[in-house]
């Protein structure tokens, strides 16, 4: 099969400069690298196909001469020998990104390490989705939860033996974990797939666990809800997730909030919001009313004469306590609802009839400006 262009293989210009020709080459170098796609012979060509191109492009005098003369320019310069100037580069590429090769080739990793360079063992986290009463978020409540998860197996105290047995070195690796091999100008470390990177081999496993170290059992504990979360919050339990196969640290359990929706309130963050049906005469003449707070306290309201179907009034400190806010509080926000009666007797339709023609009430009537809407 003929030869890509290099510029074509790596995907850029040929105006590009050394850092992108570089990115460029380990984001390839990333994808198709032979021990993250084992037994894939076409990652193994686009990955050998990469380098190639890269070692032409990186030298200043092979991507000279191969943007003059093509393949026939760099034929004569030994192709892709992997000589130590180019090598020096690969190092510069992957120097930090060696997390990267660590998550798909069995490296240590950001959880701290073990012998011979192997991941300390870290149990899964857990999440449990708990619904609770609208007053419970505002306020804060205690719950008790119950869930299943993996914990310790009681019989060897999580080390998968059984008891008066114990483990032996993995002859495979030699306690390491990690097997190498060599993979062009790479040495690559990756778990070793006698022992699963453990580094021992259990001789007599525990009958219980089957040699994991973990049994599954239901747990039950208890979660202090802080007053003002709101849905989709979550709380975090420290250790209380599921023990990794033969001891380590436990994972965490996270327990995220949803919220019933509440007959009468609304909550816009630290705010409370509730509508309050008033008579028209009420609106029209003015008077005092009586409001429930959400925690049922009684408040008295003056509502102004001429006051107007969707005037907010504002009761302060009657909202939402704020997360760890010191007792701080929201307000309450209560939404005037002028009731038109649907339903009248002869002598009130006559009394409005009244009224009616006392006010002048016009067949036309002139909008609003928005100035005057303001002011409302």
């Amino acid at each position: 099969m003929a030869k890509r262009d290099y510029y074509e293989v790596l995907g850029v210009d040929k105006s590009a400069q050394p850092d992108g020709i570089k990115k460029a080459y380990r984001k390839l170098a990333i994808k198709y690298h032979p021990d993250k796609n084992q037994g894939n012979e076409e990652a193994e060509k686009k990955f050998k196909e990469a380098t190639e191109a890269y070692e032409v492009l990186s030298d200043e005098k092979k991507r000279q001469a191969y943007d003059q003369f093509g393949f026939a320019g760099v034929d004569g310069m030994g192709g892709p020998s992997f000589n130590s100037q180019a090598f020096s580069g690969f190092e510069d590429i992957f120097g930090d990104f060696s997390s990267i090769f660590d998550s798909f080739f069995g490296g240590g990793g950001m959880g701290g390490h073990a012998r011979g360079g192997r991941r300390a063992n870290r149990g899964q986290d857990l999440r449990y989705d708990l619904r609770i009463d609208f007053s419970e978020a505002v306020y804060g409540v205690k719950k008790e939860i119950e869930y299943h998860r993996q914990a310790a197996c009681p019989s060897c105290h999580g080390s998968g033996a059984k008891e008066g047995s114990g483990t032996k070195t993995c002859p495979s690796c030699g306690g390491t974990g990690q097997v190498r091999r060599s993979s062009g100008f790479f040495s690559i470390a990756s778990p070793c797939s006698a022992c699963n990177g453990e580094g021992t081999i259990i001789e007599n496993p525990c009958s219980d666990c089957r040699g994991s170290g973990v049994v599954r059992k239901s747990q039950k504990v208890k979660v202090t809800i802080p007053a003002g979360i709101d849905g989709g919050k979550r709380i975090r339990l420290d250790g209380q997730g599921n023990a990794p196969q033969k001891g380590g640290v436990p994972g965490d359990l996270y327990v995220y909030i949803d919220v019933k929706p509440h007959p009468h309130f609304e909550r816009d963050e630290y705010d409370l919001y509730c509508v309050v049906p008033i008579s028209f005469p009420q609106a029209a003449l003015g008077t005092e009313i009586f409001v429930r707070t959400l925690d049922d306290k009684k408040i008295k309201l003056k509502i102004a004469a001429g006051t107007q179907n969707g005037k907010i009034l504002r009761i302060k400190g009657e909202g939402v306590p704020l997360l760890h806010g010191g007792g701080r509080k929201g307000d309450m926000y209560v939404k005037i609802f002028v009731e038109v009666p649907t339903k009248l007797n002869s002598k009130e339709k006559n009394m409005l009839k009244d009224f009616a023609e006392a006010h002048g009430e016009s067949a036309e009537p002139k909008p609003y400006t928005l100035d005057q809407l303001r002011r409302m």
